[in-house]
């Protein structure tokens, strides 16, 4: 039965958008850049394959579909008289995440306040919060707010920020408290939305859970909060703890089974395909299957370069990345990267037969010094998209005019898979943004931020050409810290817009005019 809980906000059908303020010197800095261009789609039939308990590829999750592929069918802005939107989500913070899509194209997202997570529902036009679902603070703010140490909210990925929309356009999400919740969203006959918790599983008996509280100011014991959810191709709902652990759920039965990575860390998000599970933690990479009974069994697993230290752009000290499954059924791929002191490398792995687990490619990205990622690679075909996070950590790293070191490159593995070549570099400074490729037209899209000399800080949505890369044009989203996105990511809708997170809440940016 579909309970409302205390946390279902219903918002009347006109709740409007607030939108959010932009920082001095907005227009001392071009608009827009480039020109409109046209649509090219790429060739058909090497998009990852369908999750059957997933939402259809590109509304279900942070990277769009299972496989992490961070990739949408939908065409995103050609930049054709290109205007902007957006909302605020609160005073202070407020910034949407994950953005999916239900089946009419509302957005459901998760937005992070200092008082906790919003799972919103928001009308995708005017981005408007139909319905509201208050989830419960994290640890890390509580940390925060009473220690005066900020960065412990930057560097946690727990609570519902990484979730998934199912089959069934439900939201299935890990709070703060261990528990991984899965919602419905229903119209009453009044016309008002809201949110209903359909099944509750509690992780506590499997998970530490003595955490940082307002009632528990100082625990004893071990906080091991839950990172990240995902459904296998039978079901089974996987999930993941930064401390290592890695379970199970069967939906059915509420049978929940575990193992653990001794002194291992998982920060990111994870992949399925029907081979299996594949993982990264700040060791290894892993691929894994469910025995009979849902128990997690190791596959494979190959260590790889974390280095000495972790570099400013990345959260701990290894791969940044969430794994994207790539290839075709005859030659399927797992890519990362690794955490390598001088140049990181971008990791190309065969996925299964005979020779799973085996290095196809190790190719060195981006200047000496200069070099790293915590996001995860685009994936298409037989390509990889890979951007330079070096030189960012927060939304304080770039205040007053900074920027980063930069720097975009595309490599594609050989057909034959012998190994892998760099396609094209782009010098595009895109400091923390979660990238994404339209296959519809052709385009990458990256949210940008050049030095200015002036001290003001001006973020673009950026197109690129993905067969080129050539930038083709740059819409003015704001300026200043407020439309910093601070590590989320773009995302494409069914409409051919394109959704930012940034620090104060979510962005838009559509076409206003036919393409020519």
């Amino acid at each position: 039965m579909a309970l409302a809980l205390p946390g279902a906000v219903a918002l009347s059908p006109g709740a409007q958008a607030a939108p959010i303020p932009p920082a001095p010197g907005h227009r001392l800095v071009p608009q827009y850049e480039g020109a409109p261009a046209a649509a090219h789609p790429l060739p058909a039939g090497q998009a990852p394959p369908q999750n059957p308990y997933l939402a259809p590829n590109g509304r279900a999750g942070m990277h769009g579909d299972g496989a992490s592929s961070d990739t949408h069918p939908f065409p995103g802005p050609l930049g054709v008289r290109p205007a902007v939107t957006s909302e605020r989500m609160a005073a202070l913070g407020g910034e949407c995440a994950t953005v999916t899509f239900d089946r009419a194209g509302r957005l459901l997202t998760v937005c992070g306040t200092f008082q906790g997570f919003r799972l919103k529902l928001l009308d995708p036009g005017s981005l408007a919060t139909l319905a509201e679902y208050r989830l419960p603070q994290r640890p890390s703010t509580v940390e925060a707010i009473t220690r005066l140490d900020f960065s412990k909210i930057f560097k946690d990925t727990s609570g519902g920020a990484y979730f998934y929309l199912d089959h069934r356009d439900r939201v299935v999400l890990a709070d703060s408290r261990q528990h991984v919740l899965r919602l419905s969203h229903h119209r009453s006959p009044d016309g008002s939305w809201h949110f209903s918790v359909d099944d509750d599983w509690d992780l506590t008996p499997y998970v530490p859970h003595d955490c940082v509280g307002w009632t528990n100011l100082h625990p004893r014991g071990t906080c091991d909060p839950v990172t990240s959810v995902q459904p296998d191709w039978n079901g089974r709902i996987w999930w993941v703890t930064r401390k290592g652990r890695i379970g199970t759920i069967a939906p059915d039965t509420g049978a929940v089974h575990a193992i653990r990575l001794p002194g291992e860390e998982i920060q990111n998000s994870f992949s399925a395909a029907r081979d299996g599970v594949s993982l990264v933690s700040d060791h290894a990479l892993y691929s894994l299957r469910a025995d009979a009974d849902g128990t997690p069994h190791i596959q494979w697993r190959r260590t790889y370069d974390r280095g000495t230290g972790g570099k400013p752009g990345s959260i701990n000290q290894g791969s940044g990345t969430t794994p994207t499954l790539l290839g075709d059924a005859a030659h399927p791929y797992t890519a990362i990267t690794d955490n390598a002191d001088d140049r990181m490398n971008v990791l190309v792995y065969r996925r299964t037969g005979t020779a799973a687990g085996r290095l196809v490619c190790k190719v060195p990205v981006f200047g000496a010094g200069t070099s790293t990622t915590d996001n995860s690679l685009i994936g298409y075909g037989n390509s990889l998209v890979v951007e330079n996070n070096y030189g960012y950590e927060n939304v304080t790293s770039l205040l007053f005019g900074k920027s980063v070191p930069g720097g975009i490159t595309r490599i594609d593995i050989r057909p034959d898979g012998s190994g892998c070549d760099t396609v094209w570099q782009s010098g595009e400074r895109a400091p923390s943004s979660v990238a994404k490729l339209s296959t519809a037209n052709g385009l990458l899209y990256f949210y940008t931020k050049d030095p200015n000399r002036l001290g003001i800080d001006a973020w673009y949505l950026t197109a690129v050409d993905f067969r080129t890369g050539r930038t083709r044009f740059k819409r003015l989203t704001g300026t200043g810290p407020l439309y910093d996105n601070n590590w989320a990511p773009i995302t494409l809708g069914p409409d051919g817009t394109a959704y930012a997170g940034v620090f104060n809440g979510l962005v838009a940016v559509r076409d206003t005019a036919p393409a020519p």
